[in-house]
């Protein structure tokens, strides 16, 4: 094999034929790919199988040999294959810059390593002196990476809290002010634990943050599962292009807010009948990792999720204030 050139293996889109395939560049493995499997160069592009990750430069620099690729013509997409089954052997780490499998074998978790400090030397660093490159198209601001993290984790809290208040105008009238009583309360306890912010935050508690200490991210898995079966992780404490990416990671609710949190909330202040709606309850689940989960976009499946509150808890048993704990 020419000195340069790595061994990959390639499939396209709809077939299962696999093709040994080396190139020692991102344009030319696609150049090869195309004429191999008789796919028009012009829009495409190549993507990992495991998990759909769309191959940039850097991340094919990153790639070991050997890992299972597909390639995608113009207006064909991939999120990933089959990830309960057996998978491939030889391209099982799929790893890119930022974006890297859980592995479990000492081979495989010595080239993780390996990876992981050519591709992240300022994965430490906190500083946007110390890091510049990562804070680009971000407001002066923010001077290190975990307060841009925090900020981040905070505005997909708010944008939540902003969907409870906006359905007031789907609530009866005469429940509106007690709707709005509870907005309030949940508005308070949200300030008093700064929007739970500390979920993104490397610097926190390891119980109160959702990364390590150097600030990976596992996948939480679907809904209906436990766990990832693809192992997604992720560090965007690493570089910009992870930071960009992690964007695309999703806190979903297991049960859902739109489906069933938030109008069961209406419901329940619409017919409380003198009982007092334990609000609390609604605030974990729709602002706390009591219901949230982090997900790689692949794993966050849109359907109907089909479950619902749990209605020994919609209203609270005794006499007891509104005084928040």
């Amino acid at each position: 094999m020419a000195e340069g050139l790595r061994p990959f293996r390639l499939r396209g889109r709809g077939g299962s034929q696999k093709f040994g395939v080396a190139a020692g560049s991102l344009r030319g493995l696609l150049r090869k790919g195309c004429r191999l499997l008789q796919v028009p160069l012009a829009g495409s592009r190549l993507c990992l199988y495991e998990d759909g990750t769309e191959l940039t430069e850097s991340y094919f620099r990153a790639l070991p040999p050997q890992t299972e690729l597909v390639l995608l013509g113009p207006g064909e997409s991939w999120r990933g294959c089959e990830c309960g089954g057996a998978g491939p052997t030889g391209g099982e780490l799929g790893a890119g810059e930022g974006l890297f499998k859980r592995v479990r074998t000492p081979r495989r978790q010595k080239l993780l390593a390996d990876l992981i400090h050519n591709l992240s030397e300022n994965i430490l660093a906190e500083e946007r002196a110390d890091d510049e490159k990562w804070f680009e198209g971000l407001e002066s601001r923010f001077k290190n990476k975990s307060s841009y993290m925090r900020y981040s984790c905070e505005s997909r809290i708010r944008s939540y809290m902003k969907e409870v208040s906006s359905f007031i105008s789907n609530v009866h009238p005469t429940a509106r002010d007690a709707y709005k009583g509870i907005i309030d309360l949940m508005s308070d306890k949200l300030k008093s634990v700064k929007y739970n912010g500390c979920y993104f935050d490397r610097r926190e508690e390891e119980a109160a943050r959702l990364c390590t200490t150097e600030g990976w991210f596992s996948c939480q898995g679907p809904f209906d599962r436990d766990d990832c079966p693809c192992k997604h992780s992720i560090n965007p404490y690493s570089n910009r292009e992870s930071r960009i990416l992690f964007s695309t990671w999703n806190l979903d609710h297991i049960i859902e807010k739109k489906r069933a949190v938030v109008p069961e909330l209406a419901e329940a202040v619409k017919t409380r009948d003198g009982r007092e709606v334990n609000w609390e309850y609604f605030y974990q689940l729709l602002f706390t990792v009591h219901n949230l989960k982090l997900v790689h976009i692949a794993c966050h499946k849109k359907t109907n999720h089909n479950l619902s509150c749990d209605k020994t808890k919609i209203y609270r048993k005794g006499k007891q204030n509104h005084k928040i704990s």
